[in-house]
């Protein structure tokens, strides 16, 4: 049987800064961030399994999404490990939502980190049945990152 491609499309919402950045990316700033979320597998055909005629339900995406990237990232500031300055302010506020990256938090880098932990989850809940084939992430409507696996 052949594979077949199927996304969701999931939206957050985050602030970084870029502090090495020359432009004006190095200020504090925030966007409204898409992930396409394209899962390949082979169509289910299990009589009366409940997943017959699809590679994955629309729902199990959404709930590993949930789980990897919109619960931990959706409200969050990202802030690189060597940025002190906005560091140490963050770390001033109780109960912000913080995620400290090992590099700047450019799109490239954060549609890295969302595919690997879309990825594993997926790996620990459908086994080798289906895979994460690709992942974009959009910092605005026109300007994205694309993940495949290499």
């Amino acid at each position: 049987m052949k594979k077949v491609c199927v996304t969701k499309q999931i939206e957050f919402d985050a602030g970084h800064r870029l502090p090495n950045h020359a432009s004006k990316c190095k200020n504090l700033h925030g966007h409204r961030y898409q992930i396409d979320i394209t899962i390949e597998g082979e169509i289910n055909d299990i009589e009366g399994h409940t997943e017959q005629g699809m590679v994955v339900d629309f729902s199990v995406i959404k709930q590993v999404a949930e789980e990897t990237i919109l619960k931990p990232w959706d409200h969050a500031f990202f802030v690189y490990k060597n940025d002190s300055a906005v560091l140490d302010f963050l770390n001033t506020m109780s109960d912000h939502k913080t995620i400290i990256t090992d590099l700047p938090p450019t799109a490239e880098y954060l549609a890295q980190l969302a595919f690997d932990n879309i990825s594993l989850s997926f790996k620990q809940h459908s086994g080798d049945r289906v895979k994460l084939k690709s992942l974009k992430l959009y910092e605005t409507p026109t300007s994205w990152a694309e993940v495949n696996p290499s």
